[in-house]
């Protein structure tokens, strides 16, 4: 792309992928770009795109898609927005996004309940569609603004995920065009290397343009136990933790039940006294918690119990490699007036050291839907033994890496 006839060209081509319709792109250029367009989701990676198309259906995806072929470009969909490393945006400049937003579709087979879905719909609209059309529900995670896109092919964790499995494990089949600008059909009787692949790594492989997904008969009562322990000797807060981890360890746990143990703040993270629990060689490197300076308004961090169903499900069976899990353990750092600061990447960064020295098999084990973009061999983390056969599948059906964002699967010469 280094001559100006070129990027013309690429221009001139984009503009008639959707249509014809100029309305449908915005280019880097254009006034206010970045914020009626790209909207970047964290303020502290920011990220220029070539250009944001808006295209209406899976051919117009799939002339966008051979555009970017024929002009050297990387390509990422974008459905919600809501990565945490702008990897929707393609991560890096120079990328040319999908928004999926066009594409919320939704239609109940009402004989076999198979719900067809588009990848713009919101979760919360996904929900009210589903329960609509004969009291239906599916796993999914709780923000409602969340779209279905890449969230019900990367895993979709949530309250229901033990007794029914992730969201991609409702999935029975996709449409998604491929690096060829193709438009075809995967499930486990059409492309069976396709779904494995879209299945947990999407977004290195092509763009879902519809999800077919089983449906489960909606529950007519949950019930929420919500405990706040905020007194006690430091032992007595430590032996909360051991007690939450004994129970959620059981093997006859009913499938139904679901966790969360929230720690709010220094003063209740101290109490659990993990500085003298899990030591480290170096003073230097202890939790110090309730000492360190989190330089947030406020911090928490959330363990949210997995198991059950998930851990049915083989770890080849698809991309997602992580069935083995018991809980996931999330950091979070809250300010938001201000950007994110060293200090509260170095909070975050020795709270994970400690956890990880404590539990080290837990370092290789990493959820690609909160991606890091500052994790050394993220990709070995978040698809583990599946690696080597998603890059082997992405050398065939993506040879020159036109899906790409830095947490992807690459293509290995």
């Amino acid at each position: 792309m280094g001559n100006t006839t070129s990027v013309t060209a690429g221009r001139d081509c984009l503009i008639s992928a959707p249509g014809g319709d100029a309305a449908h792109v915005a280019f880097q250029d254009q006034l206010l770009y970045q914020a009626t367009a790209v909207d970047a989701y964290n303020l502290n990676l920011p990220v220029t795109p070539v250009a944001v198309t808006d295209p209406q259906s899976a051919d117009e995806i799939a002339a966008v898609v051979k555009c970017a072929s024929d002009y050297d470009y990387k390509v990422q969909a974008r459905s919600g927005g809501h990565s945490f490393a702008n990897y929707g945006l393609g991560g890096q400049n120079r990328d040319i996004v999908v928004n999926m937003k066009h594409f919320s579709q939704f239609s109940m087979d009402e004989s076999t309940f198979i719900a067809t879905i588009g990848p713009g719909i919101t979760l919360g609209d996904l929900d009210l569609e589903l329960y609509n059309a004969g009291n239906r529900a599916m796993a999914h995670g709780i923000c409602p603004s969340i779209r279905t896109g890449d969230h019900l092919a990367m895993g979709g964790l949530g309250p229901t995920v033990r007794q029914w499995g992730l969201a991609l494990d409702h999935v029975d089949e996709f449409e998604v065009v491929l690096a060829n600008s193709s438009i075809v059909r995967a499930s486990e009787t059409q492309n069976p290397d396709v779904l494995f692949a879209i299945k947990r790594a999407a977004a290195s492989f092509g763009i879902v343009t519809e999800f077919k997904v089983r449906t489960e008969q909606a529950r007519g009562l949950a019930v929420q136990y919500s405990y706040t322990f905020n007194l006690g000797t430091l032992a007595e807060k430590a032996n909360l933790l051991k007690d939450w981890q004994a129970f959620i360890a059981q093997e006859n746990l009913i499938w139904r039940f679901y966790s969360n143990l929230v720690i709010f703040d220094g003063q209740e993270y101290d109490a659990l006294g993990l500085e003298k629990r899990f030591p480290t060689s170096e003073p230097g490197t202890l939790l110090y918690i309730h000492k360190a300076n989190a330089g947030a308004l406020a911090w928490l961090v959330t363990l949210s119990l997995e198991g059950g169903a998930i851990n049915a499900v083989p770890d080849d069976v698809t991309a997602y490699s992580h069935r083995d899990v018991l809980f996931w353990v999330q950091i979070f750092a809250v300010n938001p007036l201000d950007p994110v600061s060293q200090t509260m990447y170095d909070f975050a960064d020795g709270l994970y050291s400690v956890l990880a020295q404590a539990v080290p098999e837990s370092a290789k084990h990493a959820y690609l839907g909160c991606p890091d973009p500052r994790m050394p061999d993220a990709q070995r983390e978040y698809w583990r033994d599946n690696l080597p056969r998603l890059e082997e599948l992405k050398g065939d059906l993506d040879p020159k890496g036109i899906f790409h964002n830095p947490g992807g699967v690459e293509v290995v010469l």
